[in-house]
Order: C-alpha cells, then structure tokens, then sequence
C-alpha cells in the first residue's frame, strides 16, 4: 500500500506544482519521509513491519481524506487541516507553511491513526507486544533523524531558494531543532493515544474534537495568526 500513497503523492506534487499550489511544500516533506519509511520496511528496520505498513497506510489515508474534503466539502475537513490548508493558499512563509501541515498530520492524524490501531489489541497484549509496539513506533524516529537533512535542503531549495541559501551557514543547528521537536511531539502523541485506548468508555468523539481544537490553535500560533 506504501507504493500506492507514494504514487499518489507524486501526482498530487506534480499537479500542485504545475499550479503554483502551495500546499506541495508540506506534501514535498511528506512524500521524503514515506519513501524513507519504506526503505526503512525493506530493509528489516522495524520488529512488526506488517504493523507498521498498516499504520504508514492509515496515517496517509487520514492525510487524503483532507485534500479531498478541501475540493468537496471543506466543513468535513478536520479544524488543524483548515489551518494549514487556508495558510496555503494565502502563501504563507515556507517554515510556517511546513511547520502547520507537519503539526496537523502528527498531533492530529497520528494520533486517530495509532487510537485505530492499538485501539482493538491493546488489552490483549502483554508487556511485551506493547513494548514492541512502541519500540517500533520509536525506531520512525531514526527515519526522522536520517532524513532532515534531506528534507531542510531539498524543500527549502524547490519552495525557498532565498532560506537556502542561509542553511550552510546554520550548520546542523536547524535541522536537529526540528528533529527534536518532531521527535518531542510524537511522544507526546503515544501517551496521549494510549492514555485515551487505556480509559475504556471514554467518548471519541469528544477527544478527537478537543484534540483538534488544541491542534488548530497550535497550527494558529505557529502561522502567527491571531484570529
């Protein structure tokens, strides 16, 4: 299913940028870091792969649904994704630009995805199938860390030439800064998944709306957007 996303990832980024549609920049990151997590799968990096296949292909699907709402019915498309995608089309900087879509698809998608998927096994597994999981789960970090360099050249070179430019001076300095904060916002998303899967009866749909209101608001002040 990877290979299907990424196909489709591809004709979006053409399309998108034959258009000079802005919503290619966070897309452009996304695609670099699919294509690394199936390298990653081919080559025996994680313990689960079939698990984690399902979650790379739920994560998408979460991202595909909001591009097809914001053409047909933008009140279904999830208030982070407003955000980012309204940011889009105002042409918003570049880093800002990249930093709402990446928030809205990690603090907001990720989160659905993993309640998704450990929603149904988390209470058969034992100690140990649940630290695989999240062993698993943390080993995208390393995809994470052995790609931003990729993605801070190459975005910033195809969507800002001018920031380019500054980034040998910057050294490493930027690129761990956005790691750790990725890095950072993922954990936060597997205590906040796995506390809502281990509170049984909680209301979902109360959560996923409380959840995106905080991501809105997060994608909000990262755009500097006071409204």
């Amino acid at each position: 299913m990877a290979d299907l996303a990424l196909a489709r990832m591809q004709t979006l980024l053409d399309e998108w940028g034959a258009a000079g549609d802005r919503r290619a920049v966070f897309l452009d990151c996304y695609q670099r870091m699919t294509a690394a997590m199936d390298r990653g799968l081919a080559a025996g990096d994680f313990a689960d792969a079939a698990w984690v296949e399902r979650l790379l292909d739920r994560f998408a699907d979460y991202y595909f649904v909001t591009v097809d709402g914001w053409h047909a019915d933008r009140s279904c498309v999830p208030a982070p994704w407003v955000v980012a995608h309204e940011a889009a089309e105002r042409g918003a900087a570049t880093p800002q630009l990249l930093l709402a879509g990446v928030n809205a698809h990690i603090n907001y998608d990720l989160a659905l995805t993993l309640v998704d998927l450990l929603g149904g096994e988390w209470a058969a597994l034992d100690d140990e199938g649940r630290a695989v999981r999240r062993d698993d789960y943390d080993r995208v970090n390393d995809v994470i860390r052995r790609t931003a360099d990729e993605v801070q050249d190459e975005v910033l070179e195809r969507h800002a030439p001018a920031l380019a430019l500054l980034d040998p001076l910057m050294g490493r300095i930027d690129e761990w800064s956005a790691v750790r904060l990725l890095t950072g916002w993922r954990d936060s998303v597997w205590r906040d998944a796995t506390t809502f899967v281990e509170a049984a009866g909680s209301d979902r749909s109360a959560w996923e709306s409380r959840r995106a209101e905080q991501c809105a608001r997060r994608g909000r002040r990262i755009l500097l957007d006071r409204g």
